[in-house]
């Protein structure tokens, strides 16, 4: 199978998952993926871990991910760039955030969050 095909075989995955979720999710989690695809177009959508992943490529680590269970949450791997977040927070680095929907802070926030990942 080339990269491409493989790749257009995990957006359908993706957008699939995402298209299986009840709404309000199903909404925001649409909203999630372009904010992510738009913040890092290099970025390939898979599933991972049952839920839809980013990386650099198909064969290489998730560094984005988000999740729609109890709650919906973006969130940043190991793999990713990580930063601890100084100040008061000391050597702790945010990796995973909870949100019940977006709005357009959320949404900026969501950009910055994943270029930095990426980095």
């Amino acid at each position: 199978m080339t990269v491409v095909a493989k790749d257009d075989k995990n957006l359908k995955q993706v957008l699939d998952k995402i298209e299986g979720m009840d709404e309000p999710a199903r909404a925001v989690m649409r909203r999630m993926h372009d904010l992510i695809i738009a913040a890092a177009p290099e970025l390939k959508p898979r599933i991972w871990y049952g839920m839809p992943g980013y990386a650099k490529s198909a064969s290489s680590p998730v560094l984005v991910f988000f999740r729609n269970d109890e709650r919906m949450s973006l969130g940043v791997s190991e793999k990713a760039t990580l930063k601890p977040s100084g100040g008061k927070d000391g050597l702790l680095i945010p990796a995973a955030w909870y949100l019940d929907g977006l709005d357009d802070a959320t949404e900026r926030r969501v950009a910055e969050i994943v270029r930095a990942a990426i980095e």
